[in-house]
């Protein structure tokens, strides 16, 4: 396959529908676009309307262009990273691998727009978390809900409205900044440093104010973002957990038992934020973004120090801090149930507690005026009732026979 053709079918299934955010090639099957968090088939003139392995093979060893690293890590690992260009069209981040021994492709469609906090409708809050002038921040998620995009939003923002030199070290280069106030540095694993924790490493070197690492994989990189931002820096980074609980206890499972201690007093010390990011399902179509934020305070700090205990867990603190602009996910979704934006089914399978989740729903429809209980199916009998009926006579009972 040459790349005008494989041009030709990207940029098809491109312009096949509104909202196309992923291009999906696997042997067996049609080729497929996700549009909204669901797939679709997108025929093509083969037998069956199909593709092949061998065909999906060509256009993966198009997109490694004989890159050596990626040809490595395809035949070690079983995947690899990279992103291609249609000139003209869009960028793609790209991820080739093997499965039950055949290619597979999956291409995320990267956003040619820089976008912005206010478009984003992000809380206020992200206005505060970007004016930190040390520590770490961490945005977590799964897989597409959004935390590259949020980050891009949050770095244009500073490269705005400061002038300091930010460098980021990204898998691939998603969005590209422009200097603004600010002067930004962008760079590439495997063109512009080898590994993240060499990248980190080198950036501290670079006379950077605000450090962009794409996301934290390993012991070494952690270690690294700790010891930049006890020395002055603001770290920006991803993790793929879904809470700030679960964030706090993967960091520490990056580290042995006996560091665990010290770990926890660096950890107290130099996390500042962690925001934790979903994408549900909203009313009429498209999705919307929920989000838990939790910050740096006396309990946070107590609480990352002593762990979470049955009176102390992180979600009860995030819940306390509203005041400080924190909210757990269960009261961002309350909140858009209570705007309309997503239905009441879409809220109780994205909640954290369910139990007391749905009291606090049924309480929000109490207020609407909704009848939240519906028909009980019990009905009122208004036929009389027959007193001298079978078991029910009024007449006076026969006396017992008496005693021989």
């Amino acid at each position: 396959m040459d790349k005008r053709l494989a041009d030709a079918l990207l940029t098809g299934m491109l312009q096949s529908g509104e909202g196309v955010s992923d291009l999906l090639f696997v042997a067996g099957k049609p080729p497929l676009i996700e549009v909204h968090g669901r797939l679709q088939d997108f025929p093509i003139d083969t037998p069956g309307s199909v593709l092949t392995s061998e065909l999906i093979e060509q256009l993966g060893r198009l997109m490694i262009d004989g890159n050596e690293r990626l040809t490595s890590d395809l035949t070690t690992n079983g995947s690899c990273d990279c992103s291609y260009a249609i000139e003209g069209v869009a960028r793609f981040r790209v991820n080739i691998f093997r499965q039950s021994g055949r290619f597979a492709i999956v291409m995320r469609k990267l956003q040619s727009e820089i976008p912005t906090l206010d478009k984003l409708g992000l809380p206020p809050i992200f206005r505060q978390i970007i004016k930190e002038k040390n520590g770490i921040v961490l945005l977590t998620g799964g897989t597409g809900s959004g935390k590259t995009t949020t980050l891009a939003a949050m770095l244009n923002e500073l490269n705005l409205t400061q002038a300091i030199h930010i460098v980021t070290l990204e898998d691939p280069i998603e969005f590209m900044h422009q200097h603004q106030l600010g002067v930004i540095s962008q760079r590439e694993l495997g063109k512009d440093f080898q590994s993240f924790s060499d990248g980190l490493r080198a950036a501290l070197r670079q006379a950077p104010k605000v450090i962009l690492v794409g996301e934290i994989r390993d012991r070494e990189t952690m270690e690294i973002a700790m010891t930049a931002a006890e020395t002055g820096h603001v770290v920006y980074s991803t993790l793929h957990t879904i809470n700030a609980g679960q964030t706090v206890n993967r960091i520490l499972g990056m580290f042995s038992r006996e560091e665990e201690q010290q770990l926890r007093q660096r950890l107290a010390e130099t996390l500042r934020y962690v925001v934790s990011q979903r994408l549900v399902s909203k009313k009429g179509g498209g999705r919307l973004m929920v989000s838990e934020i939790m910050g740096s305070s006396l309990r946070t700090r107590e609480t990352i120090l002593y762990g979470e205990s049955e009176n102390k867990s992180f979600q009860e603190i995030i819940e306390a801090g509203s005041t400080l602009g924190w909210n757990s996910f269960d009261q961002s979704l309350l909140k858009a149930c209570e705007a309309d934006l997503i239905c009441d089914e879409t809220a109780m399978l994205n909640c954290s507690n369910k139990g007391k989740f749905r009291r606090e729903l049924d309480m929000l429809n109490k207020r609407r005026g909704e009848d939240i209980d519906g028909p009980s199916g019990l009905k009122l009998n208004t036929e009389p009732i027959d007193l001298n009926g079978p078991g029910l006579s009024t007449a006076p009972r026969a006396a017992a026979p008496a005693a021989a």
